[in-house]
């Protein structure tokens, strides 16, 4: 864990932007909250926040009414 902690926070912005979009491509049910996307992605809890809030502003994702994160129509 501590590998992929070093390799996460290591990663530019644009390939951890695009990694993630990846993952949300690969599972279209995939409904995460700001923690569980932290904990999955091995991301400080500011870095995670700051990518999902770009992948909303970018209207790839939306903010459901419970606060989790999901693929926009």
């Amino acid at each position: 864990m501590a590998t992929q902690v070093r390799a996460s926070l290591q990663e530019s912005p644009g390939r951890l932007l695009e990694r993630i979009r990846g993952e949300f491509l690969e599972m279209p049910g995939l409904r995460l909250t700001s923690a569980q996307a932290c904990r999955l992605w091995a991301l400080e809890p500011r870095q995670c926040d700051d990518v999902l809030r770009s992948l909303v502003d970018g209207h790839f994702l939306r903010r459901t009414s419970d606060g989790s994160f999901v693929r926009a129509a």
